[in-house]
Formats: structure tokens, C-alpha cells, sequence
């Protein structure tokens, strides 16, 4: 790194880091989300927030800690004088005792789950009773640990403190790490149930935060990723609000596209960037962008995955400032090994009804969005469907007839939604040949020679359907085609383009970004017919589909993103699970719509 570096010396990415103070103190960058400390304070002293992974919620949370915790008193100026809150302080600031458990660290198997759970509690309740000791009764932590298990613990440490009018705030990241593993075994249902139902463990450690908010528990802050285990605990713990979906809390994690601007106009004027900041945001918003987390926001801001952009940044200025060749996190496909087995009640194709298959080959799914849900009834399809959401897969895409449309909200998450598709049929024996597709791709992409490409995947479609009748019909069709380009390295597909002549099935957007050689880019129209369809319904079926791609190509978005390329117009045309026509067509549109 040369140029303006050698002269000043900027802050460093934060990527990965939950610690708030050793951002501030270490000189990172920080994305200020202070302001909603107010916003906060206004709202249930009892607050549940659900946000998809690494989305920053613990770096929220560990802001918040450092702004109440009364042993921080001495740090607010340095860690918040610049920020929002710290010329806005509210009376709060720095009044209370914290106590913080990551339940993201507990053994997710119910079989020692209870074990694990006291020892985690057992030593965070420790260091409670040490930190603040001069707060606290004499004596506190011995009778702490004579105590039986985190409940009984827990119950101790608040009554005690009420003795010197101590306030505790009660922070709980992850809340639900260990409900993800056990609800992808539907055989452990009546487990999961005994622990989160009646007088079981988890329930009753809810029960007893409920009791020390009558005490001096004063405030609870808590966060996850699904909205099962809050549902199934909330009669316990019936005094928090889940301010999930809620419009004033929309930004207060993730970056806004004016954060993601200001943090790149930041580094702009310390590196000597080879891309504008125009530019920049023309590349990563397909990738990072476009969550929305209340449906009154849809409209008006989206929302990008804070770590990915930070991933980015980290990668783009340690490549002297060009763009990198891959824009996703790996972390984010570590992500979605668990996703997958998240996703799990979705497995069955049969009858075409798989609602991720319909995600893939409609470009949308509609449903009501709900709070929250028992673990017993996740496999309904309104809450299948808001655990998607939830888990960050679908994100809100307006209304259609009536219901919420749910769409695909990035390029990162396509490709989780794709791969878990794919992985799919492969589990049911439609293998591919990687190295095959590789040089298929290839010369696609610098040839031109698309026909042995869409004629491999006709192959393995009819070779896979012939074997498994329950996997005929148009969604297999599309959707297995729509996920199989979408591994190729040199595209982006995009599907139902939504530009001034209509739709197009499958927009084969070139990454010029990375491949700046590419030669050839390719519009789609795939048009599917029943089996039994008349030889005079298919020639009608091409015609028309003639017209509309040469309607579709002829647009300024298409247009817009084939840079150099030479742009190819293509009619895929299927009877049943045969592939009858694959052709370009060069013809002047004029005479075709004749």
C-alpha cells in the first residue's frame, strides 16, 4: 500500500472484531450507531433483538456494555466523546453493574447442555461478584457458589444486590446458539421441548430473570438469529418486547448504503484507490445490499451485512486497492453448513411444492411474517418461511396480492440458496462434473459456444427426471438451470430481470469487474411445456419467446451491464424434460414481431 499511506496513517478494519473498546481504543473504524441508545431508552427496559448472522449484533451489545457499565465511568470520554452519545449523553450512562453471558460458547447438545450452561454462568457471575466488588454485600460470591447450578445462582446475585441498591443490566448474546443444532433433528423435538417448556432448565433461568426485574435486575438486553426459542420461552419471560421488526430499529445494525459511502470516501483520502467510490458501490451493493427489516422501511433504505462489507474493505485495500477476485466472505459459507441443516424441513421436491425451489425458479415467495413460533410447528409454511427471513435468506420485497413477497436479497445469499438447491439433487444422485463445467464455462464465456453448456445441463435434467418422476416440471427445470449457472465464475445471474421490456428469465450479467477480458455475455428466455404439448404449441411457445427476448435485450439495464461484451440473445425451449430448441436469435426484432 503507497501513495497517500505513506503520509497519513488510516484506521484500521475492524473485520471480525466484537470488542467495542478495543475499537475505539486501537484505532479501527467505527460505523457510529450510538444514536439508537436513545431510541432504547424510550422503549421496554426488557429488549429482544433477531438479526441474521454477523450482522453486528455483539459489537452492538458490546457497545452498550462499555456505555452503562459503572466501572467504565472513567473511559466514556475516550471511548464515546466523538460519537453521537457522547455529545448526547443520557443520565443512564455508566449507572450500572453488568453482567454478560454469551450463550454462543454453551455445548449446543441437550445431552450436557445444563452442565455446560452453570459452568459458563458460573464463571461470568464470578467475575460479576469481583469486578464489582465494592458494589456488592460482603460475602457475595461465597454464597454464590454454595448455590446449585446457574438458576439458583442467578437468583442469589440479584437478591443480594438489591440489598445495596445495586442495578444490574443483563446482557445475553446468542440466546438461542444451542436451539439451531437441536431443532435440525426432528427426533429431538421432545427433548428441546423439556428444556424450553414447563419447569425445564432454560425456561426456568427465564423465570428467574423475570423475577430479578422486580429486583434489581433493571434492564435485559438480548439478541439471536431465531425467533423459535424466544416464542417458546416468551410465557416465561413475558415482560420483553421483540423489537425485531420494528421500523425504529431497522438500521441499528448493518450499515446503511450513506455508512457504507462515508466509510469509502474515508479510505479514499488515505489510499490511492484504482475505483471511484461510485464505482465501488455499482460492484458490492448486488453482493452486500438490499436487507430490510421492517416492512414499513421497504421503500425507503436497505440495509447492508455490516461484516461482509468490512470483508470487503479488508480484502480490497490489502490488494493495493482493486477489486478483489472474489467478493464473498468465507465465512459466510462457513455459515452455511449450519444453515443447511437449518432449512432441513424443506428437503422434499415432491410435487414441486419445496418452497426454496420456488424461491429459486419464481424469483419470490409470499407469506405472512411472524414474530415468532413453537419449535414444534417450524415445518408450517408461513413459518418456514419467517425463519428464512430471519436467518437472513428472503428479506422483504414488497406485497404481492395482499402478502409479503420475499426475495433473494443478494448475490452472497444466492449463492447459499443455490448451493443448498444443488446440494440437494446431488444428495439424490444428480452428480455434476465440476472439471467438465469448468471448461464448458470457459468457452462460453470467451468463445461464445453456449450450446454445449445448456446441452450438458438438458443431459443431466432428463438423465436425473427420467430416474426420479416426483422431480418433473417446470420449477426443476428452471430452478436446476438458474442454480447451475449461478456456479459459473465468470456470471451473475440474474433472474426475472425486472427491466422496461418485462422479464427475462436469466440475465447472464458479466463480472467485467474481475474478468475485464470477457468477450460474450447472454440473455435468456427459458420457456417450459408439458410434456404432452402439441408440436404447433411448441412452435408457438418459440415464436413468442422470440419476441420477448429480443424485447428484453433491447433495454437500458441490460445494456447498461455488458460493458464490452458481445451480448448473445438465447431461447431455451422444453418439452417436459427434453430440451427441443436452444438457439440465438439474430434476426432484427422488427421482423420477428411481425
Amino acid at each position: 500500500m503507497e501513495g497517500k499511506t505513506a503520509i497519513q496513517k488510516a484506521k484500521r478494519i475492524p473485520y471480525g472484531m466484537m470488542n467495542f473498546a478495543a475499537i475505539r481504543e486501537d484505532n479501527y473504524y467505527y460505523v457510529d450507531k450510538t444514536r439508537f441508545i436513545e431510541e432504547m431508552e424510550q422503549s421496554n427496559r426488557f429488549f429482544f433483538l433477531i438479526r441474521p448472522r454477523r450482522f453486528g449484533k455483539s459489537l452492538t451489545m458490546s457497545m452498550l456494555h462499555h456505555y452503562y457499565d459503572i466501572n467504565a465511568a472513567d473511559k466514556f470520554e475516550r471511548l464515546y466523546g466523538d460519537l453521537h452519545i457522547g455529545k448526547n449523553p443520557t443520565p443512564d450512562h455508566n449507572k450500572y453493574l453488568i453482567i454478560y453471558l454469551n450463550f454462543a460458547v454453551i455445548n449446543a447438545d441437550l445431552g450436557n447442555y445444563r452442565n455446560a450452561m452453570d459452568a459458563i454462568c458460573n464463571t461470568e457471575f464470578n467475575y460479576f461478584c469481583d469486578v464489582y466488588q465494592k458494589y456488592l454485600p460482603e460475602g457475595i460470591k461465597e454464597e454464590m457458589n454454595k448455590k446449585n447450578g446457574c438458576v439458583e445462582q442467578l437468583d442469589h446475585l440479584y437478591r443480594e444486590a438489591r440489598k445495596t441498591n445495586a442495578k444490574i443490566y443483563l446482557f445475553i448474546d446468542e440466546y438461542d446458539h444451542f436451539t439451531n443444532n437441536i431443532l435440525s433433528d426432528a427426533t429431538r423435538l421432545a427433548e428441546y421441548k423439556a428444556e424450553t417448556h414447563g419447569t425445564g432448565y432454560l425456561r426456568t433461568f427465564f423465570d428467574t430473570i423475570k423475577s430479578g426485574t422486580y429486583s434489581s435486575i433493571e434492564r435485559v438486553f438480548v439478541t439471536g438469529v431465531s425467533p423459535v426459542t424466544l416464542d417458546d420461552l416468551t410465557s416465561g419471560f413475558n415482560i420483553g418486547t421483540n423489537y425485531s421488526l420494528s421500523y425504529k430499529f431497522n438500521e441499528m445494525v448493518g450499515f446503511t448504503q450513506k455508512e457504507v459511502r462515508d466509510m469509502l470516501t474515508y479510505y479514499s483520502q488515505h489510499y490511492d484507490f484504482h475505483n471511484t467510490v461510485d464505482e465501488i458501490i455499482e460492484i458490492i451493493k448486488p453482493y452486500y445490499d438490499n436487507y430490510c427489516f421492517a416492512k414499513e422501511a421497504y421503500g425507503e433504505t436497505t440495509m447492508y451485512n455490516s461484516n461482509m462489507v468490512l470483508s470487503f474493505m479488508y480484502k480490497y485495500l490489502d490488494n493495493k486497492c482493486r477489486i478483489p477476485d472474489d467478493l464473498l466472505d468465507e465465512n459466510i459459507r462457513v455459515d452455511y453448513n449450519k444453515l443447511r441443516m437449518l432449512i432441513r424441513k424443506d428437503k422434499d421436491f415432491s410435487n414441486d411444492a419445496s418452497v426454496i425451489q420456488t424461491l429459486v425458479s419464481q424469483g419470490f415467495i409470499t407469506g405472512e411474517l411472524k414474530k415468532g413460533f413453537p419449535a414444534e410447528n417450524i415445518a408450517d409454511n408461513d413459518n418456514f418461511i419467517s425463519l428464512l427471513y430471519y436467518f437472513g435468506l428472503v428479506t422483504i420485497g414488497g406485497i404481492h396480492r395482499g402478502r409479503l413477497r420475499f426475495v433473494i436479497p443478494n448475490e452472497v445469499v444466492r449463492e447459499q440458496v443455490y448451493t443448498y438447491l444443488l446440494d440437494n439433487y446431488h444428495d439424490n444422485h444428480l452428480e455434476t462434473d465440476t472439471y467438465l463445467l469448468a471448461q464448458l464455462e470457459e468457452n462460453m464465456a470467451y468463445d461464445g459456444d453456449f450450446k454445449p453448456f445448456f446441452r450438458y445441463i438438458a443431459d443431466s435434467i432428463h438423465t436425473y427426471a427420467s430416474q426420479r418422476d416426483r422431480q418433473k416440471g417446470e420449477a426443476f427445470v428452471h430452478g436446476y438451470t438458474l442454480a447451475l449457472t449461478s456456479q459459473c465464475r465468470y456470471y451473475r445471474p440474474v433472474s426475472e430481470l425486472d427491466n422496461q421490456g418485462g422479464y427475462a428469465d436469466i440475465f447472464l450479467r458479466p463480472r467485467h469487474e474481475v474478468f475485464s477480458d470477457l468477450e460474450h455475455s447472454y440473455i435468456i428466455e427459458l420457456k417450459y411445456l408439458r410434456s404432452n404439448a402439441s408440436d404447433n404449441e411448441t412452435k408457438n411457445a418459440a415464436q413468442q419467446a422470440r419476441q420477448q427476448i429480443c424485447r428484453y435485450a433491447d433495454t437500458v439495464n441490460v445494456n447498461d451491464n455488458i460493458a464490452d461484451t458481445q451480448l448473445h440473445k438465447i431461447i431455451v425451449i422444453y418439452r417436459g424434460v427434453e430440451m427441443v430448441e436452444c438457439e440465438e436469435i439474430t434476426a432484427d426484432p422488427k421482423t420477428i414481431l411481425q
